[in-house]
């Protein structure tokens, strides 16, 4: 196994940890449990603690993940690009497709990229957003790993301003 591959798993590794302990700490810590008591809280005119800390938190992981789906897909893909001197694109097309499972996971991620696209551009218009085409790039450019969050942020920053 190569460093580029442990970096990679636990790079995996550590977001599934991130993301775990995020959620565990957020719905079960006695402490938020006190802030939280009484349901929506609404009515009573209290703040919710965790409607107040959520969505913050939420911008912050789905950074982590934006970077994330930088770093991990590159740590393949430039190694690769060294090995052959160049962006070869036959030899790209042909490696992608090498085998059935390759090919399995290229054209879920090739209609995943377009289904991610359109919900960029619908949802975004929907909320008012502006710049979508920052993770619409990503998406061509890297894959829906970055594009995806980079979109969930930017969507969150939105939610926030109009809550806020």
């Amino acid at each position: 196994m190569t460093i580029i591959h442990f970096l990679g798993w636990l790079g995996i590794g550590f977001a599934a940890v991130l993301v775990a302990t995020y959620f565990r700490v957020l719905r079960s810590s006695p402490e938020l449990q006190s802030w939280t008591d009484g349901a929506s809280n609404k009515l009573d005119g209290r703040p919710n603690f965790l409607e107040e800390i959520e969505p913050m938190k939420l911008r912050h992981v789905y950074l982590i993940f934006c970077l994330l789906g930088l770093l991990l897909p590159y740590s393949q893909f430039v190694p690769w690009i060294m090995e052959h001197h160049a962006l070869n694109m036959p030899l790209f097309v042909r490696d992608l497709f090498a085998n059935r499972i390759s090919a399995f996971f290229a054209f879920d991620v090739i209609v995943s990229a377009v289904v991610l696209i359109s919900f960029i551009h619908t949802e975004g218009k929907r909320f008012g957003m502006r710049l979508l085409w920052l993770p619409t790039i990503g998406t061509l450019l890297i894959g829906v790993s970055p594009g995806f969050p980079l979109f969930l942020y930017q969507r969150q920053l939105k939610l926030d301003r109009v809550a806020g």
